[in-house]
This record gives C-alpha cells, sequence and structure tokens, in this order.
C-alpha cells in the first residue's frame, strides 16, 4: 500500500489529485471543530458519556466526534447515506425508477443523483429539527435561543452542514483519488483513533489496566483487521464458457472466463442497520429522559450492548439484513439470462432455469458465510466486553478502536483507494509500477 502511495505521488497529475483530496479532508476536519450558535457544548459532551449505547453514539462515531460537539458538520454524511439507501431501495420496488437506473444511461444516473441530493436536504433538515428539539429538551440551548428565529437558524446551520459535506464528497470523487463520500467517512473514523488509544494509554499508565491486557487488545485488533482484508479481498469464482459463433467470416466466442461473486458483497450495511434497530430502544429512552428505575428506564437497560439479549438480537439482524441486501445487489435470474443471451453457458449446467437455481444456491452459501463473518466481526468487540477479569474494560478504553462497524469501513475504504490508485496508474502506463 505505502509502495503504491510513494509511486502515485511521483505521478504530477495524482499528486494535484492527492493533494486535493487532503485539502477537502482538512476542511471537514476544521468545519467539525465549529459549533453552531446557542449551544453549552460542555453541557452536551456531559450528556453524551451516557449515549455511546444508543444510535446516537453512532452517528459520533461516524461523524467523528462533531455530533457530540454540535458542530456544522454534526449531522456528517448521514443524510446522504440515508437517501442514498432509500434510492435503491426505491430502485428496487418501483420499476420506474428501476428501468430508468438500468436503461436511461447517462442521463438516468444523473435524475437519480439529482433526486438523491433533494433526498438528503430533506433529511437533513429532519435530523436537524430533531436535533434541536433533542438540545431544547436537555435544557442544553440557553435562553436566548429560544423562540422561532433562533431554532430556525440552528436547523438551517445543520442542514446546511450536511449538504456542504455531501458536495465536498462529490468533488473528491471528481477531482480527487477514491470515493468521496467514504473518504469522509473514513476520515471521521480515523479522527477517533488517537483518542480511543491515549484512552488506553492513560490507563496503562495509572495501573488501571495491566499491560498484557492492553497487549491482548492490541493483538486481537490486528488480527480482526487481518481477517477483514482477507474476506474483502476474497471472492467465489463460477466458471463460465461461452459457445463459438461464425458471424460473417469472423468466429466469436468459445473462450473461458468465470463470474466473480465477492464473499462480503453486502459492505457494512447490514451491520450499520442492525446496530440502529438494536439500539432503537435505548435511544428512544433518550429523548422520553425516563426516570431511573421506572419501566422505560428498565426497558431500555435490557437493550443495553453490555447485556446478552443486545447480541442475540444484533447478531440476527445482521443476518437479516445480509440476506436482504445481497437478494437486492445479486439477482441470480438477471444472471442467467444475460448468460444465455451472450451464448454463455456454467459449464455441467443448461442455460437457464439450472444455471438460476446453480447460481442462487452458491449465492446463498456465499450469503450464509458473509452473514456469520459480519456477525462475527460486529459482534466480537461486544463479546469482549462481556469478558470480566479486566479484558471487557481494556476493550472498551480502546473505544470505536475495537468497533467492528469502523475497522471494517476503515479497511474497506483503504483497500478501494489503494485500487484506485492502482488502475490509475495503469492507464497511465506507470513504467515503475508495471515493472514490479
Amino acid at each position: 500500500m505505502l509502495q503504491t502511495i510513494r509511486n502515485a505521488w511521483k505521478i504530477e497529475e495524482l499528486r494535484a489529485k492527492m493533494i486535493f483530496t487532503l485539502m477537502i479532508i482538512v476542511i471537514f476536519r476544521l468545519g467539525n471543530a465549529v459549533p453552531v450558535p446557542y449551544v453549552d457544548t460542555a453541557l452536551l459532551a456531559y450528556h453524551f458519556q451516557t449515549l455511546e449505547t444508543t444510535i446516537l453514539g453512532l452517528y459520533n462515531v461516524m461523524s467523528g466526534g462533531a455530533f457530540e460537539q454540535a458542530s456544522i458538520f454534526a449531522l456528517s454524511i448521514q443524510p446522504y447515506i440515508t437517501s442514498s439507501i432509500v434510492m435503491q431501495l426505491l430502485c428496487v420496488a418501483i420499476p420506474a425508477l428501476e428501468r430508468l437506473q438500468k436503461e436511461g444511461g447517462e442521463e438516468g444516473k444523473k435524475l437519480i443523483q439529482k433526486i438523491t441530493r433533494f433526498g438528503t436536504v430533506g433529511l437533513g433538515l429532519v435530523m436537524g429539527l430533531a436535533y434541536y428539539l433533542m438540545l431544547s429538551n436537555w435544557g442544553i440551548l440557553g435562553a436566548e435561543a429560544q423562540g422561532f428565529w433562533p431554532g430556525l437558524i440552528i436547523v438551517l446551520t445543520f442542514t446546511a452542514g450536511s449538504a456542504l459535506v455531501m458536495w465536498m464528497g462529490e468533488q473528491i470523487t471528481e477531482f480527487g483519488i477514491g470515493n468521496g463520500i467514504s473518504l469522509i467517512l473514513f476520515a471521521g473514523i480515523v479522527s477517533r483513533f488517537p483518542v480511543a488509544l491515549g484512552s488506553m494509554l492513560e490507563g496503562l499508565i495509572t495501573g488501571f489496566m495491566a499491560w498484557w491486557l492492553v497487549l491482548l487488545v492490541l493483538i486481537g485488533a490486528l488480527l480482526l483487521v487481518i481477517l477483514i482484508v482477507v474476506i474483502q479481498n476474497s471472492e467465489r469464482k463460477i466458471p463460465v464458457q461461452y459457445a463459438k459463433r461464425v458471424v460473417g467470416r469472423k468466429m466469436y466466442g468459445g473462450q473461458s472466463t468465470h463470474l466473480p461473486i465477492k464473499l462480503s458483497m453486502t459492505g457494512v450495511l447490514p451491520i450499520i442497520f442492525a446496530q440502529a434497530l438494536a439500539s432503537l430502544p435505548a435511544t428512544v429512552a433518550v429523548f422520553f429522559n425516563p426516570a431511573p428505575g421506572g419501566w422505560l428506564a428498565g426497558f431500555a437497560n435490557f437493550f443495553d450492548p453490555s447485556r446478552v439479549p443486545y447480541l442475540l438480537i444484533y447478531v440476527l439482524l445482521i443476518i437479516f439484513f445480509s440476506y436482504f441486501y445481497s437478494q437486492i445487489q445479486f439477482n441470480p435470474i438477471e444472471v442467467a439470462n444475460n448468460l444465455k443471451k451472450n451464448g454463455g453457458y456454467i459449464p455441467g449446467f443448461r442455460p437457464g432455469k439450472p444455471t438460476q437455481d446453480h447460481v442462487q444456491k452458491i449465492l446463498g452459501k456465499i450469503t450464509l458465510f458473509g452473514a456469520v463473518y459480519l456477525a462475527v466481526v460486529a459482534g466480537l468487540p461486544i463479546v469482549v466486553g462481556l469478558i470480566p477479569f479486566g479484558i471487557g474494560t481494556a476493550a472498551q478504553a480502546t473505544g470505536v478502536a475495537l468497533g467492528g462497524t469502523s475497522v471494517i469501513i476503515v479497511v474497506g475504504v483503504a483497500l478501494e483507494t489503494v485500487k484506485n490508485l492502482e488502475n490509475q496508474m495503469l492507464m497511465r502506463h506507470y513504467k515503475g509500477f508495471l515493472d514490479q
């Protein structure tokens, strides 16, 4: 990876793109430190100490800590991600949008992208309003913030911040290196790593954690990263043979190839949705601010991530969403029809229904493997946190550094960006790269 980055830096065009990408990320990080007006950030940080187990804690991790500071980029890229996911589901559910996506060409993609942007602004307004109401209910807003106009300023600031983050991500995609949205998410998560490592180091110095516990946690994190890298780069190859055909005086086809299916085709989406739903009771409890010892507080504590019921529900939801998204992203019927139209077939299986059934069977096995893999990666930090004798304490001290969702995003974006650099270098026939 470092060698690829070093070689890319030697190319003037790629170096300009890398500098542009870094500058956008720097602007994003600076914006995370600018709070919206009328908010008592110190009191807000105190409240957020008890919100790590809710979906608000997840938003805070994804925003790089901007959510707990009520900065102008507090909503970060979450409205855009949610709008994109909803748009993907609508393209599956609504035939007109599905035709526009598949047959509309470049204009169709631009129209869908425009709808996604409008959806981002709409979700930004809704989420900004919800955030404002939460701040108001907690008493974090000063007396001068009461009234329509101060509330409108706060909500519009949150919305404008989310739209600006979306624009910056699109600028990186167009003029920089890699996928801009993913890189902004990557930057927000990585920015939390020094804080987590600092907490662990402080615990080691003060004697709160033993050195062997810290070493064990670091080794576990390293093994987790290795596992994610191996799975992310693995794929199941289905052999495909194309029949020979004569067109005029030329013969086409006759070659052998393969149909690649990634072992982790759903990415991190099942984990994000599962975590959002599993954390919903604790999140609702935060908004209602239940009295200690009441039934609502007990109901929320039942779904606390430090308890077994949350872990079981979390794992089941991950498996469910893994199957759901695999069916959306990979359609065996469409694959079988495309092979048949182009004169291709899988050796040992007739074109049409037999090919469809075979691909569906393979897809089912791969989806099961991917679901178990995601459940292990996401659930392992929770299991470690349940272990007594201080191991759980050491794991919690690392914070987001051991979060399965965060590690998958960070590793996945890093691999994707490096591959993007390699592809651009290959397009330019860079000799230093090709000779390796």
